[in-house]
């Protein structure tokens, strides 16, 4: 199959080109900025599938909401509409519109008069188009002090710079970049295209938020590496902004020191904390060095020996039951502690023995859950 994106340079463009860069089976072909629009007869030869996504929404020149958006969709589709006629192939045309195609004002008119065009010759010559009249769009490479508060605030947060929020309350309608792309890529694949009750194809999920809950995660994303404490990144808007926010960090910050505790045993370091599900961490221990030697009441923990070779030696609290095991850095293997045995681990190798500890919560001096009782 072969592609051609207009507006291949821009926020989605670009995230378009890095997905179908994957697909062997995909040819992409780019008009960008610096193009004329005379060479569109020529890149559409061969072509199935058009993503035009070029278009204007900030110009110095309002008049340039017309020539951007109107004028360069209306050259499209005489191009497309003189391919189809030559070769009796209709040319599929994926569209980027906006939300505010709905209103009066001269960007919205601009985006529905290139809806107009582009529907006009659907008709006149059975083109499949979808029109997609996507909100606020985010994701990695959009231009941040620009047309996006999710860009602004994570460049700016990411430097330490500081933001300006108008109006918190301010209700915003989000799509995700990456789930915009897995739309399109699905119409490339022959998937129906959903539509709405006003013939707009659609993408989901969308996601509501406040200017102020936007600029309050995004704040809490930088302040975790301090904490340690991670936000739930995982799943819906909280995962995609997360993925954002980092594609928007400087070289100089893709590392950042944690705290390192040394004792004559070895160290002990916390890596990452979470809300609810506990905390990671590794340490390590000099040869016979032997750690632990406690019990808890609920906690729980897991250990793994990535390095060297360990003896871990547990003792129940009531029936005095004893068990050992050894384990090495050569055969991963998880061991995990149990509520009311008493344990420890000991280094009987010859090198300095690191492991790898996940406990299922996050660690409070005020109640420890951790009581001496040596083996």
């Amino acid at each position: 199959m072969k592609v051609l994106i207009t507006g291949a340079n821009g926020f989605v463009g670009k995230n378009l080109q890095l997905h179908l860069a994957g697909r062997k089976d995909v040819q992409v072909v780019c008009f960008t900025r610096g193009d004329n629009v005379a060479q569109l007869p020529v890149l559409l030869q061969g072509v199935d599938f058009v993503f035009h996504l070029a278009g204007v929404n900030r110009p110095q020149d309002p008049y340039e909401f017309v020539s951007g958006n109107v004028d360069l969709t209306q050259a499209l589709c005489q191009a497309v509409g003189a391919v189809a006629e030559a070769t009796g192939k209709p040319v599929s045309i994926v569209y980027t519109s906006s939300a505010q195609a709905g209103r009066d004002n001269p960007y919205g008119q601009s985006k529905r008069g290139a809806e107009d065009a582009l529907l006009a010759v659907a008709r006149s010559h059975q083109v499949p188009v979808h029109i997609f009249r996507l909100p606020n769009v985010f994701g990695k490479w959009c231009k941040p002090n620009y047309n996006s508060a999710v860009a602004t605030f994570c460049h700016n947060i990411a430097r330490g710079l500081s933001i300006q929020v108008n109006d918190p309350a301010a209700p915003v309608t989000l799509v995700y970049v990456d789930d915009v792309i897995e739309r399109f890529v699905q119409l490339i694949d022959g998937a129906d295209a959903a539509v709405d009750a006003d013939g707009f194809a659609t993408v989901a999920p969308q996601y509501t938020a406040t200017v102020g809950e936007l600029a309050r995660q995004i704040q809490a994303f930088k302040d975790s590496r301090a904490t340690l404490m991670t936000e739930r990144v995982g799943t819906g808007l909280v995962r995609a902004l997360y993925a954002t926010y980092v594609s928007y960090l400087p070289v100089e910050l893709f590392t950042y020191a944690v705290p390192q505790h040394a004792d004559p045993r070895g160290v002990f370091v916390e890596m990452l904390k979470t809300p609810d599900a506990g905390q990671f961490s590794y340490f390590t221990a000099h040869p016979g060095i032997t750690r632990g030697g406690h019990y808890h009441h609920s906690k729980t923990e897991k250990f793994l020996v990535i390095k060297g070779q360990a003896r871990f030696k547990f003792r129940h609290m009531q029936t005095g039951q004893a068990h050992q095991l050894v384990t090495t850095g050569d055969q991963p293997e998880i061991v995990e502690t149990v509520p009311g045995w008493t344990h420890d681990i000991t280094n009987i190798g010859t090198e300095e023995m690191i492991v790898m500890l996940w406990a299922n919560e996050v660690f409070d001096r005020a109640r420890p859950d951790t009581f001496a009782c040596p083996l």
